[in-house]
């Protein structure tokens, strides 16, 4: 099939001819497109400017870029440490480095202290590198088994954490 039996191959010449049409027409008024790129136009100090970047601007000269990030890790935590940890643990607190992530058991909590190297690489990349200690905290305050088996002493669940 020839360039003139398909209706594709003319269409695209016809288009090809006729924008060649177009710029020799210009070309004779002398309205050609430019050549050089467009310069940005300078922003006044009173023009509006785009909202994330007010957004950083406010967290930035309030202090609240830390608060912020720590926040979204926070928020985000499904999404960080993935949903079945998620499912057992939370972040509670965040001061002075150290992110303290409480556990549902004693089980997830030594699954966290196993996991620690792996969610401080994450931590860091999403707060910062070097800035993330982990401190695993399991159960508090789990109630205290009934029955005649149990041992004079003994602290309930709370004794195989620690």
């Amino acid at each position: 099939m020839s360039a003139e039996e398909n209706p594709t191959a003319r269409g695209a010449a016809l288009a090809r001819e006729k924008l060649a049409q177009a710029k020799a027409d210009a070309a004779k008024r002398g309205q050609l497109p430019r050549r050089e790129p467009r310069r940005k136009a300078q922003r006044d100090a009173g023009d509006p400017q785009l909202f994330g970047k007010a957004i950083m601007d406010l967290l930035a000269t309030r202090g609240w870029e830390r608060s912020a990030a720590v926040g979204g890790v926070f928020g985000r935590w499904p999404e960080i440490v993935g949903p079945d940890l998620a499912a057992h643990t939370k972040p509670e607190a965040f001061e002075d480095g150290e992110v303290v992530i409480a556990a549902d058991s004693t089980a997830w909590a030594t699954q966290v202290r196993l996991l620690a190297r792996t969610l401080i690489r994450r931590l860091n990349e999403e707060l910062g590198e070097g800035t993330v200690k982990v401190k695993v905290r399991g159960p508090q305050n789990a109630p205290r088994p009934m029955g005649g088996l149990r041992v004079t002493g003994s602290r309930g669940p709370g004794d195989t954490y620690g």
